[in-house]
């Protein structure tokens, strides 16, 4: 059995308020087993026998939209990926002062990647420093700033996205990838 993380664009956000165990009924019910979430923003962690991530974020998306009522993005990773993410080290040259290092995941790599980097999001001190694929990384700088990565990588890229701190997903690696699989 294989461990992942569903990382849930827009859970605990904007009115839409899900508690921990409503969060996990939908992956319950596809025979996930432990299911757990972390925090409160949509960020579940579940082993299944499923080994194709896409196949998994359709299932899981189709169980939210029914469960919840409308449409949720979803963006499964796994543990050998987000520890690479986290050893990538894309913000080893970054001033760590009032700095958050944000993370923001993407549904697809983008046909087109229109940006050049090291780029400042218009009418802002936040940076968006560099990519992977499917994973963009940028750094804020305080003042209420750590929302525009996604909207703005969305509107450019023209893909759904979700952004998590990287010390968030540091945390889940290190808690649910020590766990022993059954």
């Amino acid at each position: 059995m294989e461990r992942f993380v569903a990382f849930l664009r827009g859970i605990n956000v904007g009115g839409r308020t899900v508690v921990k165990e409503k969060l996990k009924e939908p992956f319950n019910s596809l025979g996930f087993h432990n299911v757990s979430t972390f925090k409160q923003s949509g960020n579940v962690i579940f082993e299944t026998e499923i080994v194709h991530p896409k196949e998994i974020e359709d299932k899981i998306k189709a169980n939210l939209c029914k469960l919840l009522g409308y449409e949720v993005s979803v963006f499964v990773r796994t543990f050998p990926q987000l520890k690479s993410i986290i050893e990538q080290n894309a913000f080893k040259n970054q001033e760590k002062e009032g700095t958050s290092f944000l993370v923001t995941f993407l549904t697809v790599v983008p046909v087109y990647f229109p940006l050049h980097l090291s780029l400042t999001i218009p009418k802002s001190t936040a940076q968006v420093i560099s990519t992977n694929g499917t994973e963009v990384f940028s750094v804020t700088h305080g003042g209420g700033e750590g929302a525009l990565p996604n909207p703005f990588l969305e509107s450019k890229l023209k893909v759904k996205a979700t952004t998590r701190n990287i010390n968030t997903i540091r945390e889940i690696v290190e808690k649910y990838d020590s766990i022993i699989k059954n």
